[in-house]
């Protein structure tokens, strides 16, 4: 279960689609949701891992350095 309060604009928005194309606020909600987590864990997890990496807790490698680890070297 999740309850989400959205600015007016965006809820007024959402409701008239809704009413346009009959179906629910809900579906419109999860729809949005499930085309972008993928993009916003994408996001998320690369500035996390970019503030490890600039604090020195986590270590950078060249693509050379990865290709040869994974045998693909040319």
């Amino acid at each position: 279960m999740l309850a989400i309060r959205l600015p007016p604009e965006i809820e007024e928005r959402l409701v008239e689609l809704a009413q346009r194309t009959g179906r629910t606020k809900t579906f419109y909600a999860r729809e949005a949701i499930e085309r972008h987590i993928e993009d916003l864990e994408d996001i998320y997890l690369a500035e996390k891992e970019l503030a490890k990496v600039r604090s020195g807790h986590s270590k950078t490698q060249s693509l050379a350095q990865a290709m040869k680890a994974h045998g693909l070297e040319g």
